[in-house]
């Protein structure tokens, strides 16, 4: 049987303030946890709270995010709105390209697709 899909994950130095920014911009939610009181060093979960999008999890790591990312994020929105939160325009949408790059507070890079009106 092959693999099947379970979840994303990311990476953070700061994964409390980087699970609180992602669930701002995308709408999320921390997945309480069942069973009490999730340790704060422990990576938190986030989820759609309409069951439509995964569960990513916001993983602490020790070091700076280095290069570029070899997976990243795909996401609807306005470009505008994530850098009022705190994201950076890293490339806009052009000829070559149909979204916007960006990169999230911690440097995380993700495209943003503007939906056609």
């Amino acid at each position: 049987m092959p693999a099947r899909f379970k979840d994303l994950a990311l990476d953070a130095r700061d994964h409390q303030a980087l699970a609180d920014w992602w669930c701002t911009a995308i709408g999320y939610a921390r997945r309480e946890d069942p069973g009490g009181q999730r340790p704060a060093e422990w990576p938190v979960p986030i989820h759609d709270p309409a069951g439509l999008g995964p569960l990513i999890w916001i993983n602490p790591v020790p070091e700076e995010k280095a290069v570029k990312n070899r997976m990243h994020l795909d996401v609807w929105g306005v470009p505008e709105e994530f850098e009022a939160l705190g994201a950076r325009l890293l490339r806009r949408r052009g000829d070559d390209i149909d979204w916007h790059v960006m990169a999230d507070p911690e440097g995380n890079e993700f495209c943003v697709f503007e939906e056609k009106r």
